[in-house]
This record gives C-alpha cells, structure tokens and sequence, in this order.
C-alpha cells in the first residue's frame, strides 16, 4: 500500500471539498482550487478527514493512489495557507521594479525584461528579493522557474537570479602566473 496515499487529510474549518466524477472542488478562505479526480482511486469525506482509496490493486491503480492523495492535500494547503517561492537578484547593476502581476527587471542585458505572471500569482519586491505568492502549488513553483531562467546564476560570481534557500557552488577563476 503507498505510504503517501494512505495518510488521511485533515480537512480545516472553512474548507469544503466537494467530489464530482471527473473533478474534486476545493474551496477554502483564499479561493477554489479543482483537482482532477483520477480514475482508479476513489475519494471520500468523513467528518473532518478526506481519505483517499483505490479500487483495485493494478499497477495504474498503486501509481495514482499516492498522486491523488498529493494534489489533494496540496489544493487544501493552498486554499488555507497558500504557497510562496522567494528569488534573490545578485548582480553589479541590476534592478528589479514594479509588483503585483508584472514586473520589470534590468539585469545586464540589452534591454530591460518585462516579466507578466499568470491569473492567481501574486508578485511583490523588497529590494532585490522578488515573492510569489498563490494558492496553486503547481503554478506558484512554474513562475518562480520561468523568473529564474530569465538569468540563471552563473558559477563564478553568482550573478543572476537564484532562490533565496538555493545554494551555490563557485568554480575558482583564471589561474594566475
């Protein structure tokens, strides 16, 4: 049995989860998130616990109970709490303005890079470390991505965007005569 599929969700007050067919709908105090509902696992609410349960024991069966438990239990996070991704700008020169859905970033290239998050995704600035903020656990972790491959940190003196938790390794330069 998957270890990850067969821990109950605890489901918090203010969170409703409503289970069709095809989808199951969860709406919490920062939103509605809907979660595919995978066809070999069943999904059932009891009292102030959703478990998650599959309905054979097929292979396809085993790889989507754990799967489905996950994105279940992320949408309740997210709808709750919420999910955040922090960047970090290292660079000589390089600026970072705006907020909320767009952002604007000077970072040694020819022109500056205008930056547009998606619907739900929240952009905000302190100096030189940008937050994304959202409900989407999915969609948080893509636009954190997609704003750091804009200028990937490069080895030998960190300049770029990277995240705040990431951690570096430099190379050592040109060796002197």
């Amino acid at each position: 049995m998957s270890r990850i599929g067969k821990l109950p969700i605890d489901v918090p007050a203010g969170v409703t989860i409503t289970v069709d067919s095809d989808v199951v709908t969860v709406k919490g105090p920062k939103g509605q998130l809907t979660v595919p509902h995978l066809s070999d696992v069943t999904v059932s609410i009891d009292g102030t616990q959703s478990i998650v349960t599959r309905k054979n024991d097929e292979f396809i069966a085993k790889s989507q109970h754990g799967l489905q438990r996950a994105l279940l239990n992320n949408a309740v996070v997210g709808v709750t709490k919420g999910y955040e991704k922090k960047l970090e700008i290292n660079g000589v020169g390089y600026r970072v303005s705006g907020g909320g859905q767009k952002i604007e970033m000077l970072l040694g290239l020819s022109h500056p890079v205008i930056y547009k998050a998606k619907d739900g995704i929240n952009l905000s600035l302190d100096k030189m470390i940008i937050t994304v903020n959202g409900i989407d656990k999915q969609a948080v972790g893509q636009t954190a991505a997609e704003i750091r491959s804009i200028k990937k940190p490069e080895p030998y003196k960190g300049k770029g965007i990277k995240y705040v938790d990431e951690v570096l390794r430099h190379k050592a330069g040109k060796a002197g005569k």
